[in-house]
């Protein structure tokens, strides 16, 4: 079985085939966020800590942070972004972005072993981003895309995944180290989407061995109600064998679907986690029943009651 270890300077969180689902929060990013895309720019991280500190309470095992924020400092931005996370929580964290400059800047400054998010299947892109994975003792997510762009034939995806964590390999990375993104595409314009991922998630495990990682809420996009299907979506991912998700803990749905699904799979044994979570939560009241009172069309002992 393999385990992708990462660290903070004081915690580890290890993504492994049986181990508790990992949820990265997602809310660090000023990507279509302009109120935090203005604040970062002008140096004001007040609203990234707030984020951090929602998202680690809400269940977030993991952050990532991004500061990609057009035409400005992003190297000096990112980096600070970090140590001010990395100085009010102890989750290891997900160092985002399509900038090299700024990967380093990031890497340069982070206390344990990060998550480098991300490297794809461009030559000139292992090349760069793979010497600075193993430089600073980091793990990687590999997105399976090359210089072809995203195929829909999940076959070709594989083939690029399969050839980074070569790569990677031989740059003295192991594939441990190597969480791949199976790239999920929008099921409202791609019918077969989650099909395709379902299929590629499980070879990654079985055949590749590898750890595996998404932006969850793509599946959903133009969709109503998209708490509905990235929560469908994710308990489906995870039976097929994906190991963790970017998406956003502060959705109740999310959360309770993933931590649901880990009890169904055998990683919560003994229910500890849920009952731990979800032990004190109470039901909301119905609207005209009184207290104590039995759920209508059921008997007193829980027996369904049979038609006259």
């Amino acid at each position: 079985m393999t385990d992708t270890i990462v660290s903070s300077a004081t915690k580890e969180v290890v993504i492994g085939f049986d181990r508790p689902f990992v949820i990265i929060g997602e809310r660090i990013n000023p990507t279509g966020r302009k109120i935090l895309a203005a604040e970062m720019t002008a140096g004001d991280f007040t609203r990234v800590a707030a984020d951090a500190r929602a998202q680690v309470e809400a269940g977030a095992h993991m952050l990532d942070v991004n500061a990609g924020i057009p035409l400005a400092d992003e190297p000096a931005i990112l980096a600070r972004a970090i140590q001010l996370v990395q100085s009010i929580t102890d989750v290891p964290l997900c160092i985002d972005s399509s900038i090299v400059a700024a990967l380093e800047a990031g890497l340069a400054v982070y206390k344990g072993k990060a998550l480098v998010n991300s490297v794809t299947g461009e030559d000139e892109r292992l090349e760069a981003v793979l010497p600075l994975v193993k430089k600073y003792g980091a793990a990687v997510i590999a997105i399976s895309n090359d210089e072809t762009g995203i195929s829909e034939n999940p076959d070709v995806r594989y083939a690029v995944a399969k050839k980074i964590v070569e790569r990677a390999m031989d740059h003295g990375i192991p594939a441990s180290d190597v969480v791949v993104d199976p790239l999920v595409m929008p099921i409202g314009a791609i019918n077969q989407a989650g099909v395709q991922v379902m299929r590629l998630v499980h070879r990654l495990r079985t055949e590749l061995k590898v750890n595996t990682s998404c932006g969850a809420s793509n599946i959903s996009f133009g969709l109503p109600n998209r708490d509905g299907i990235n929560s469908a979506f994710l308990t489906m991912a995870m039976a097929a064998g994906m190991t963790s998700a970017i998406t956003n803990p502060l959705h109740v749905e999310v959360i309770k679907a993933c931590m649901g699904a880990d009890v169904m799979l055998g990683h919560d044994p003994d229910c500890a986690r849920w009952i731990r979570r979800f032990r004190d939560a109470q039901p909301p009241p119905v609207a005209g029943a009184s207290a104590g009172a039995a759920p209508r069309g059921r008997r007193e002992g829980g027996h369904r009651p049979r038609p006259a």
